[in-house]
C-alpha cells in the first residue's frame, strides 16, 4: 500500500509504502529508500516504533546529516581524503566529511528518489547511478529489495552491476531504540557481537589498517553487555564474507523485552551510538548497526575488496529479526 508523502522542491513526488506481516509493520519512503518506522510489540504485546524517524518529508530534508533510516551508497562509511586508486587511476570524490568522503558524498543514495515496485511481501527499489556521480566511476544499476518474511523479520537484499570498474558498499542506516520513541537514551540496551577484532581509527575516524583484538578492551561485546556511549567503529565479524546471511548481533532492551537480531552476508558492522545526534533527537537516543565492508577499503588492499567489475554482480543481504524475552 502506498500514499503520497510529500514533494521535493523540483516537483518530484515522494511516496510512502507500508508493509505488514506477522506482527511487524514497516514504512518505507521512495526518497532515500528510508525506513521511516518499524513497529513491533514488546513483551506485553504493546506495539511501538523502534527506529528513529521524522513524521514528514521536511524533517528529512531539514536534517539530512544523521542519515536516519536511509539506504547508503555508493560507498557506506568513510573514504580517506575523498579519493582512491583503481586500476592505475586515482578517482577524486566529492568530499563531505572533511577531508574525506562519507556515505557516498553530499548527494549520495540517501538523497535520491528511487523507483519502487511491489514484490511478494515487499518492495523493490531501483535506480541508475550515472558514471561520475559524486566522483565514482561506472554506470551502476542498483536495487534494494525490502521484504517481510513469515516471522516478521525485515530482509534487505542489495544487487548492483556496473559497466566499468568501480567500488560499491551498501547499507541501511536505521537507528534502533527498542524501548520506543519516548524511552530516552538507548545506552542501556545490551549488545552482543560475534566479533573478536575491530578496526582502530585515527582522528578523522579513518581505519589505521590494524585489525585489533577486542579482548580486554571496551570493544569486547562477545558477551552481551550495555552499549553505553562513545562508539563509531567498525567491528570485524568472525564469520567474514558469507554467501548467506548469518546471525552476527543481538540487541536487547531489558525494559521492554524487545530483541533485535542482525544477520548479514557482510564482513563488518559499524556500531554507532549516536553521540552526536542533534535536535529534535538527543545524543545516544538510538544505536545504528550498519552492516558493511570496512571503511576506506578502496585505499586498503589488505581489507576485503569492495571492487565491482563489469560482468560481476554485487550481492549483499541483511536481515533484522524481532522478538521478545
Amino acid at each position: 500500500m502506498s500514499e503520497h508523502f510529500g514533494t521535493l522542491s523540483d516537483g518530484t513526488p515522494v511516496h510512502r509504502w507500508t508493509l505488514e506481516r506477522a506482527g511487524t509493520r514497516v514504512r518505507v519512503l521512495s526518497y532515500g529508500g528510508i525506513v521511516q518506522s518499524v513497529e513491533v510489540p514488546d513483551r506485553d504485546g504493546r506495539t511501538a516504533n523502534v527506529v528513529l524517524g521524522f513524521a514528514d518529508l521536511d524533517g528529512y530534508l531539514s536534517h539530512p546529516e544523521p542519515f536516519l533510516g536511509a539506504l547508503i551508497g555508493r560507498y557506506a562509511n568513510r573514504i580517506a581524503q575523498a579519493r582512491f586508486p583503481l586500476d592505475g587511476l586515482t578517482y577524486a570524490l566529492e568530499p563531505n566529511n572533511a577531508p574525506g568522503s562519507l556515505h557516498g558524498g553530499p548527494r549520495g543514495f540517501d538523497k535520491r528518489v528511487w523507483e519502487v515496485e511491489p514484490v511478494e511481501h515487499g518492495l523493490r527499489l531501483s535506480r541508475v547511478s550515472p558514471h561520475g556521480e559524486e566522483g565514482f566511476p561506472g554506470r551502476l544499476e542498483v536495487s534494494a529489495t525490502y521484504t517481510l518474511d513469515a516471522s516478521g523479520a525485515l530482509r534487505i537484499g542489495y544487487e548492483a552491476v556496473t559497466d566499468a570498474p568501480t567500488v560499491v558498499n551498501l547499507t541501511n542506516h536505521s537507528y534502533f531504540n527498542l524501548g520506543g520513541p519516548d524511552s530516552g537514551d538507548a545506552g542501556g540496551h545490551e549488545l552482543r557481537l560475534a566479533a573478536s577484532r575491530y578496526t582502530p581509527v585515527d582522528a578523522d575516524l579513518i581505519p589505521t589498517g590494524e585489525l585489533a583484538e577486542v579482548a580486554g578492551t571496551r570493544f569486547d561485546f562477545r558477551t552481551a553487555r550495555k552499549t553505553g556511549s562513545g562508539y563509531d567503529h567498525n567491528f570485524v565479524l568472525d564469520k567474514g564474507v558469507t554467501a548467506a546471511a548469518r546471525e552476527v548481533a543481538e540487541l536487547h532492551d531489558p525494559a521492554s523485552g524487545r530483541v533485535l537480531t542482525v544477520s548479514t552476508t557482510e564482513p563488518g558492522v559499524q556500531v554507532y551510538t549516536a553521540d552526536h545526534l542533534g535536535e529534535p533527537f538527543t545524543p545516544c537516543q538510538g544505536i545504528a548497526l550498519e552492516t558493511q565492508h570496512f571503511p576506506d577499503s578502496p585505499n586498503r588492499p589488505e581489507f576485503p575488496t569492495t571492487v565491482l567489475r563489469p560482468g560481476e554482480v554485487y550481492r549483499s543481504e541483511t536481515v533484522y529479526g524481532f522478538g521478545v524475552r
